[in-house]
């Protein structure tokens, strides 16, 4: 999720080094007196409102309540999405369950504990202007993305597979984090973006874009952003676990209900909100992304549907973004969610 979930809106900044310390539970801590492991939890990668759920889960207490008082640390913009968590640097990090099914596929024992993104974000942006009007019109035309990886990647083979495109039917343009420029400037002719950014920015720049959805029926065969540890992790702390993934999801209920609270959190955390301009995005942002972390009805539910990650696995096997067919039944599990 280089995006991937999120290069926008603030210079990188890293909030707090790696540690997996362990300390005391906090007074009135579920655990009684025992002791439990402070975990860092990744978040990808710059400061941003999209991560608003962990700063409000924090602020709110909603981790130390529970015993358990985590770490949150944005990653540096050249790091990569599973190197810390890997190295043990980090104990959660939220990441895509596609990005997770590719990194186990590599051998890693990462597996999802919970739903953080409850729909896909990718789409595909064309000018207001342009003669593509479908999936199909792609043909013949040039497609920006920050290269051929990760969710805008997927997402892509996603829609030419709708539209019955291959890649030699395009022209593929890996333009890094610049799909806005690329578009109002003619650079390209359609990027891959997201719906709560490169959508939300080009509507906030008064240059008008139409937005593309990948599959034109059902369900699109990837799972979005998840919360994800370790299966060896998971095995040693299910309580912490537990712990994370329950403060996590009180965190996006807290701003849907209450999205100028978020604000007022997120403003503590990510460099330069208070200023007016960066509100206003900031609020646009907020608004696209309450679509992603709730349900068709409006409900904030963390659990991961198993027919979904059955779909993705026959879905990146068959687009060659696997080797092979990876077992999705150890790649995530409902069993910390209360």
């Amino acid at each position: 999720m280089r995006t991937r979930l999120l290069a926008v809106l603030a210079a990188a900044v890293v909030l707090a080094g790696c540690t997996s310390a362990t300390t005391t539970a906090p007074s009135g801590s579920a655990s009684g007196s025992a002791a439990l492991p402070t975990p860092t939890i990744g978040l990808t990668y710059i400061p941003n409102v999209q991560f608003s759920p962990f700063y409000v889960a924090e602020a709110d207490g909603d981790f130390t309540s529970a015993g358990v008082a985590p770490v949150l640390r944005h990653h540096g913009t050249s790091e990569g999405l599973f190197t810390a968590i890997l190295a043990g640097q980090e104990q959660f990090v939220v990441a895509g369950g596609d990005e997770l099914m590719q990194a186990r596929a590599q051998g890693s024992d990462l597996v999802a504990v919970a739903a953080y993104y409850r729909s896909y974000p990718v789409e595909v942006i064309v000018p207001d202007g342009s003669a593509i009007h479908s999936l199909a019109d792609l043909k013949g035309h040039s497609i920006g993305l920050p290269g051929k990886y990760g969710e805008n990647w997927f997402g892509l083979q996603v829609a030419l597979k709708t539209a019955g495109l291959t890649e030699s039917d395009v022209t593929v343009q890996e333009i890094g984090y610049t799909q806005q420029a690329a578009l109002s400037t003619g650079k390209v002719d359609a990027i891959v973006g997201f719906s709560n950014n490169e959508a939300v920015q080009f509507a906030l720049s008064g240059f008008a874009t139409r937005s593309l959805p990948i599959v034109e029926s059902g369900e699109v065969p990837l799972v979005g952003i998840c919360l994800v540890t370790t299966a060896a992790y998971a095995a040693d702390h299910p309580e912490v676990v537990k712990v994370v993934a329950a403060g996590m999801l009180a965190g996006i209920r807290t701003v849907v209900d209450d999205p100028d609270h978020a604000m007022d959190v997120s403003a503590t955390y990510v460099p330069g909100l208070s200023a007016a301009a960066a509100q206003a995005s900031a609020k646009a942002t907020l608004t696209a992304t309450t679509k992603l972390w709730t349900t068709a009805e409006g409900k904030v539910d963390g659990h991961l549907d198993a027919d979904q990650w059955t779909a993705m696995a026959d879905f990146m096997a068959a687009q060659g973004l696997t080797d092979s067919r990876v077992d999705p039944t150890p790649a995530f599990s409902n069993a910390y969610l209360g």
